[in-house]
């Protein structure tokens, strides 16, 4: 298993995702992913309207793929870990990537130039 090939079944995935066929989507995923989709698909802005691979790491024995995915109800980047399974790559894990918020300005830090 190497980078190319796990970018086309990570693609495959968008793909499938971008066309609103989970189902598609799920052949790329393990049987324990397929068993519990539910809790996934809850947390994808659907329908997308764009479905696009950020980066592709090995880690490990692995890969983490991270996508960004848009929809009418917003965007959210999705960390997918995939491993060999059955001789193919497969999406065994996923996990919705918190953006970190910007720190709002304080009164505090704004004065502490200010004055002494």
């Amino acid at each position: 298993m190497d980078e190319p090939i796990v970018r086309e079944h990570v693609q495959a995935l968008c793909d499938a995702l971008l066309a609103g066929d989970v189902g598609r989507a799920s052949q790329e995923m393990s049987r324990e992913l397929q068993a519990n989709l539910g809790p996934l698909v809850a947390m994808l802005p659907l329908p997308l309207t764009e479905a696009r691979i950020e980066t592709i790491d090995m880690a490990g024995t692995g890969y983490l793929a991270l996508l960004h995915l848009v929809g009418d109800e917003g965007s959210i980047r999705l960390q997918t870990r995939w491993k060999e399974r059955d001789g193919r790559p497969t999406m065994v894990e996923g996990s919705h990537v918190q953006e970190p918020s910007a720190a709002p300005d304080t009164p505090s830090s704004a004065a502490d130039g200010e004055g002494a």
